[in-house]
């Protein structure tokens, strides 16, 4: 190009993909809600504004879900116009599978937790348990018999950490 040195480029875009760099108000703005987002949560905790815990932690992750808004529009430039709709097309691609995998999880983790607990399960939920497991938990493990070629249980309660040997 005339009046370039060789190896200087052009940092002008001849290409516009539809996404807005931002200005200095933009960016300003962008920042002004990043800071108030910032420290809202922090005074509903350390303030102890809500009575409810569980309310306050509700609060924070709505608050948090907002700033992730205001990152992504302000900071990052994702509208529907950047990269013509892409982005904001693998972005809700990308929220829905985190949505399947971590309520997918849980799901899990909650129905392994109250089915193989049967030891912390209330009362009423053990009258569900049939008889035969009821009797086999820690609590009645003197009603064990030994397995063949296996020491009883008195026998082998004195081998816990701790306890002597009585011969030694």
């Amino acid at each position: 190009m005339p009046g370039h040195l060789p190896g200087q480029h052009d940092h002008h875009d001849t290409q516009h993909t539809g996404a807005d760099h931002g200005t200095l108000k933009t960016y300003l703005i962008g920042f002004a809600l990043a800071v108030l987002l910032t420290a809202l949560p922090f005074w509903l905790v350390l303030g102890k504004v809500l009575d409810n815990s569980s309310t306050t932690g509700l609060v924070v992750l709505g608050l948090a879900a907002v700033q992730i808004v205001v990152h992504m529009v302000y900071f990052l430039h994702m509208n529907t116009r950047s990269e013509g709709g892409w982005s904001i097309l693998a972005l809700i691609f990308t929220t829905m599978l985190v949505v399947i995998m971590l309520s997918g999880s849980i799901w899990v983790m909650y129905h392994l937790n109250s089915n193989m607990m049967p030891g912390m399960m209330s009362e009423s939920a053990q009258e569900a348990v049939p008889e035969s497991i009821q009797q086999s938990t820690p609590a009645n493990t003197h009603q064990m018999k030994a397995m063949p070629g296996m020491k009883p249980m008195e026998e082998m309660q004195h081998m816990a950490p701790g306890h002597q040997h009585p011969s030694r």
